[in-house]
């Protein structure tokens, strides 16, 4: 082993380790190991930077584009429509919710179509009068089994067409025998067997019951007449109230008429009545320090059958006019990991209202000003009806429960599907290489306005494109210093007198076991050099061991943490890290099954 050969190898176990530790991100770790490998002098000053601008990056970002024009036409909406059609049944929901993700995930990013269908199958789930879990595990499964049909399915692929030797690299279908043979397969088992491997969490709850009561929490306060606080703003009330209240005002209620979520700068007068959502405790702190009076106590055991069935309707009466009551999960990605709902502001920033938080399937009844939001916690929100979506959006928040397809006018949806059919043309002709084709795609998604230039930069996922273009001079590193060809040599020990099935297999388990711990593309950049240096010390076709990349680097199925799409079921399906691999590892089993003789017969 050569110094260098030595300094690539403590990079990459750095790398490795900082990746699995899971408490920095992927693409900041990705730039300090770039910034290893450049001190350290294995890349020469002007490649350093050059992974901006790999085709491979550029690709990544024009299929995130795309993918927003196409849901913004309403092309996955019309798609999805039918899923309201399939009745209660578990296996025909599983199969038309999995068939359709995956259909969607060959096309667009497969994180994008799960995030669009996820609220579709939490509605069905509530509908049928069963848990989430059961839906929402299957879905996230079937978008990684979806997004390996097609080059622009999933970004591995993209990076695998770029290390093919030759002057062609591999087509847009070039993927399809192989990802369709697991696709369909996995589907089947899915659908048939798969499903009842899923965890029950939840499952006494009825039909029509929410993660959420807000009834239970709703109490009117009455503005006395001499208060201070009549002729001043609803912000300086809550600001007097000090930091540690635990109090959200849903209404203002003034003579007989009510306004859902007031602005924080509306004047209160004498005789005002808030409706508002709090604990016993943190109610009673809120009245000794402002001097409010209880109005009508909801919670009266008193009142009469007629008052209790009318606060049964709370909720929904808070849905009414332009106000609206909604679920949302935090993703990964969210502005609001971390912090805390004193500190955002969200109501005079945003106009949206935190009215709980819930965790592993659990309402937490701590103080909302106290929690530090984790991904996947799942949020009740109030918020205006016309920006809600965009809010949540903005904040990084997906919607969850009675999401509206958006199903957009017929115009625009032919646009969408013209403008994406003309670049798959384009490219499956030969016409123009898959980068020009998606980019001219994407530019045109915005000059015909399916996407504004600010939505365009807000759809790419800038965290892949800085993991991308840092670790593709990494992996050429390993490449040039020799140091893919070592590790090859070490696994002929093991692979020299195994069959090519077996060779086939050994690297696209070991590539699968990498990406459930690792980010799926940083594992197709890590192993793609040590495959292409195994093939060539056995005599094995290149194309084979690349398939083999690529399929293994997309199926991560035993993690919450081995694929963005399995961490945003997480907590919507009230999934723990040990619940995947029940379903994951059959499913991974049966993917290196039916992958390795259908990579023999179409590429060995």
């Amino acid at each position: 082993m050569t110094t260098e050969q030595g300094i690539v190898f403590a990079v990459l176990a750095a790398t490795l380790a900082l990746f699995v530790w899971n408490r920095l991100r992927f693409d900041v770790v990705a730039m300090l190991a770039l910034l290893a490998i450049a001190v350290a002098g294995l890349i020469p000053t002007e490649d350093l930077f050059a992974g901006f601008g790999h085709p491979a990056v550029v690709t990544v970002a024009a299929v995130l584009v795309i993918s927003q024009g196409l849901v913004n036409g309403g092309v996955v909406d019309n798609i999805a429509r039918l899923l309201g059609k399939v009745g209660h049944r578990p296996t025909l929901q599983i199969l038309t919710l999995t068939g359709v993700v995956a259909l969607c995930s060959g096309f667009i990013n497969n994180v994008g179509a799960l995030a669009l269908l996820m609220p579709v199958a939490v509605w069905m789930s509530r509908e049928a009068g069963r848990s989430p879990s059961l839906l929402l595990m299957p879905l996230a499964f079937g978008s990684l089994l979806g997004g390996t049909m097609t080059l622009i399915g999933t970004p591995p692929n993209i990076i695998i067409a770029s290390y093919r030797e030759g002057a062609d690299s591999f087509g847009l279908f070039d993927f399809a025998p192989v990802g369709a043979a697991i696709t369909l397969a996995g589907i089947a088992f899915i659908t048939l067997v798969g499903w009842r491997l899923t965890p029950r969490r939840g499952d006494d709850s009825g039909g029509d019951d929410k993660l959420f009561s807000v009834g239970d929490y709703l109490t009117e306060l009455k503005i006395p007449e001499g208060s201070p606080h009549a002729g001043a703003t609803l912000h300086n009330l809550l600001a007097e109230s000090g930091e540690d209240r635990d109090v959200v005002v849903l209404a203002l209620i003034r003579d007989d008429k009510r306004q859902l979520a007031p602005s924080t700068y509306k004047v209160l007068k004498e005789n005002d009545l808030l409706l508002v959502e709090s604990d016993t405790e943190s109610l009673q702190t809120f009245l000794d320090k402002t001097g409010l009076e209880l109005g009508s106590q909801d919670e009266d055991e008193s009142k009469t059958d007629e008052d209790k069935k009318d606060r049964k309707n709370r909720k929904k009466d808070l849905n009414e006019g332009e106000v609206q009551l909604t679920e949302a999960v935090v993703t990964p990605e969210s502005s609001l990991v971390g912090q805390t709902a004193n500190r955002l502001n969200l109501r005079e920033r945003h106009g949206l209202n935190i009215v709980a938080v819930a965790r592993q399937g659990h309402r937490l009844k701590r103080r909302l000003g106290d929690i530090h939001f984790n991904a996947g916690d799942i949020l009740l929100v109030q918020g205006f009806e016309d920006t809600l979506t965009s809010t949540l959006s903005s904040l990084g928040c997906l919607p969850l429960a009675e999401r509206g397809l958006r199903l957009g006018s017929p115009r625009k949806t032919l646009l969408a599907a013209g403008i994406f059919v003309t670049s798959i043309v384009a490219i499956v002709s030969g016409w123009l290489s898959a980068p020009v084709a998606l980019v001219a795609g994407a530019v045109a998604m915005v000059l015909t306005k399916l996407i504004d230039a600010p939505g365009a930069y807000k759809a790419i996922d800038w965290s892949v494109i800085v993991l991308l273009a840092a670790m593709i001079p990494v992996g050429q590193a390993m490449e040039t210093t020799g140091g893919a060809e070592l590790i090859a040599g070490q696994m002929l020990v093991f692979g020299d007198r195994l069959a090519p099935a077996a060779v086939l297999a050994m690297v696209l388990t070991g590539t699968m076991l990498l990406s459930n711990v690792v980010n799926n593309a940083a594992a197709a950049i890590l192993v793609a050099p040590i495959a292409l240096s195994l093939s060539a010390e056995l005599g094995m076709a290149s194309d084979a061991v690349l398939m083999a990349v690529a399929v293994g680097a997309s199926c991560a199925f035993l993690t919450p943490i081995g694929h963005q799409s399995n961490a945003l079921v997480m907590e919507p399906g009230g999934y723990r890290f040990g619940d995947y691999w029940r379903l994951g590892l059959p499913l991974s089993i049966l993917v290196t099954a039916v992958a390795v003789p259908v990579i023999l017969l179409v590429w060995g």
